[in-house]
């Protein structure tokens, strides 16, 4: 029986509170901000202890990075429809500039291509403006099926 023909559609409207509640995302504060057919957008609140260097007032890129992969993940789910588990194999970060001194980051990924294997994703980081972003992003995530045996080393 597939498992995937009876599991709810995916909402990233109550997912994102459950998925950035906890963990690394959950530090960080991300939140939901927006979504449309196959992409996710989502914020990270200015806060001081994300600060990238002393003396500046504005995020760091580890965050604005993980802002980026969390919203690709969100994006492949809401484009597939559906939860699956995914890993991140590559994930490229193109900043073109300092996000403004005090501001959120808003994190906005699409997915674009849905493979048997893999999904693939483009974005951008906005501190408001999209039309005048961060950074830019491109990535591409592995599909981890639930029918492939595993063995553990040494188990």
């Amino acid at each position: 029986m597939n498992d995937s023909v009876n599991q709810p559609k995916f909402d990233p409207v109550t997912a994102t509170p459950f998925l950035t509640s906890r963990g690394h995302p959950g530090w960080l504060g991300m939140r939901y901000a927006d979504h449309g057919e196959d992409w996710v957008e989502l914020e990270l609140p200015w806060r001081e202890d994300l600060l990238g260097e002393e003396g500046q007032q504005v995020l760091a890129s580890g965050p604005i990075l993980s802002l980026m992969d969390m919203a690709s993940g969100i994006a492949i789910w809401k484009a597939a429809d559906r939860f699956e588990p995914i890993a991140t194999l590559d994930l490229r970060v193109d900043y073109v500039r300092p996000a403004r001194a005090g501001a959120a980051v808003f994190g906005r990924s699409q997915c674009y291509r849905i493979t048997r294997s893999a999904a693939f994703v483009r974005g951008l980081a906005h501190d408001g403006d999209a039309d005048d972003p961060v950074a830019h992003i491109q990535g591409v995530f592995m599909k981890i099926s639930a029918n492939v045996k595993r063995e553990v080393p040494g188990g």
